[in-house]
């Protein structure tokens, strides 16, 4: 399987990059970001690109690959929804209509836990990551998946953590054995991604307790 990944400069990015140049069903990885990651890899390669508005349809740089897993993304806080809407819709819908043609490949959006598919709701974030997910569905991608994490554990090793993800850590364990469908690794939701590529799925929002069972099979 040969995989386009964004975000990698991002912690969800860069623990999904990881798994996959672990994972044996991965052969190459393409990394799409504003800069470099700072990971070497026989597998990886990099595809600098400062502002995905800015790309072509059909780019022949993101053409070949089984998959994409799209990871890049930003924290509404602080944001005013216009900014984090053109942020989070138009810069994902831009670089998903670079892949077309693609009805081979696999899209999957990494979106967050509280999404609001119908659009409608009174939470601004939740209702711009549904209307996300809602038009990537309908593009003619092989199948799209929007990933719902909740908490997520990174992996050893991760250098791009936010700056309090260490004064939280802690607490991870104990949101494992109490809330066991919140949480998950970073290791887990790059295995689940890999394998519900590979072998499909008839459910297309993939919830915290899916991912962590995805990864396990």
């Amino acid at each position: 399987m040969k995989v386009i990944i964004t975000g990698t400069t991002g912690m969800v990015g860069e623990g999904v990059l990881l798994e996959c140049l672990a994972n044996p069903n991965v052969t190459e990885v393409l990394s799409v970001s504003r800069k470099h990651n700072g990971i070497k890899h026989p597998k990886l390669k990099e595809y600098i690109v400062t502002d995905f508005l800015e790309l072509i349809d059909n780019d022949p740089n993101l053409q070949g690959y089984n998959a994409c897993f799209f990871c890049a993304g930003i924290s509404s806080i602080g944001l005013k929804v216009e900014e984090y809407k053109k942020i989070t819709y138009d810069t994902t819908l831009a670089f998903a209509r670079a892949l077309l043609p693609a009805n081979h490949l696999t899209f999957i959006y990494v979106s967050g836990a509280g999404t609001d598919s119908s659009e409608k709701g009174n939470i601004a974030w939740a209702r711009i990551k549904g209307k996300t997910e809602n038009d990537l569905s309908n593009l003619p991608f092989k199948q799209v998946f929007a990933f719902r994490p909740a908490a997520l554990v990174a992996t050893k090793g991760q250098i791009h953590l936010p700056k309090l993800y260490k004064y939280a850590a802690w607490i991870f364990p104990m949101l494992t054995l109490l809330s066991p469908n919140y949480i998950s690794t970073l290791q887990q939701l790059g295995k689940a991604m890999i394998n519900i590529s590979k072998k499909g799925s008839t459910k297309k929002v993939i919830e915290v307790k899916d991912i962590n069972l995805l990864a396990s099979i």
